[in-house]
């Protein structure tokens, strides 16, 4: 596997966006694809792309939108999950996402990224994501919750990702069966030497800004340290 492109050097606007700015940003996506939650969605609409889950400022559901359509430069913000997989010799499970993304095509980042659907908790998002994904099949009791608040803004190429975005970690026994349509490629790495290559900027590889900013809280957390024994 070769060094990444270079596309992946991204562009990050970090999450002390003005509060103003973000309310505007909700109220311009009060269009025709924004729905209130529990309102009715077509068999086409369901076809033609996933719900995402609205927020509001303090985290709560304020409606649903079409996944492709909502991400653009006024990105509202919306719930999503991001997740860390080990195997047992404690390696970390890093991927690059598909080229055929609309969103940060072909970067690296952690294991499994995904937004929760209307009406799903958080961790049964990982575990459904897991298995799309990555061929990989968990229990919900193995997956543990790391970082629960976490939140960020990023922005490449004029598409914003605007998440709040709990972090969890899975230890697995498998390897992986990569999706074409989410995965190009993964690769297992010292989660050590990796986390400090990649917080000092000398990893050989370009990381997506929220894969960055939750790395420098996971470096040494100690739910991380139990997951790799």
């Amino acid at each position: 596997m070769g060094p990444a492109s270079g596309m992946e050097e991204a562009f990050l606007v970090f999450a002390d966006t003005d509060r103003a700015e973000l309310d505007a940003t909700l109220c311009e996506q009060s269009h025709n694809d924004v729905q209130p939650l529990g309102a009715s969605i077509s068999s086409d609409q369901v076809a033609d792309d996933e719900l995402i889950v609205l927020l509001d400022e303090s985290g709560r559901p304020i409606g649903t939108a079409p996944k492709l359509a909502s991400h653009h430069r006024n990105t509202p913000l919306h719930a999503a999950f991001s997740s860390y997989v080990f195997d047992r010799s404690g390696r970390f499970l890093l991927t690059r996402r598909a080229l055929s993304k609309k969103t940060w095509p072909g970067v690296w980042t952690n294991s499994c990224c995904g937004h929760p659907a209307p009406g799903e908790e958080p961790v049964a998002a990982v575990q459904r994501r897991l298995q799309q994904e990555l061929g990989l099949s968990v229990e919900i009791a193995e997956i543990v919750p790391l970082l629960p608040d976490f939140r960020y803004r990023a922005e490449l190429d004029g598409v914003v990702e605007n998440e709040i975005c709990p972090v969890f970690g899975v230890r697995v026994d498998a390897e992986p069966v990569p999706n074409p349509d989410e995965v190009e490629e993964y690769r297992w790495v010292d989660w050590p030497q990796f986390t400090v290559e990649a917080l000092a900027g000398r990893a050989e590889i370009g990381l997506s800004p929220w894969a960055l900013l939750q790395l420098a809280e996971l470096e040494d957390h100690p739910a991380v340290a139990t997951l790799r024994r």
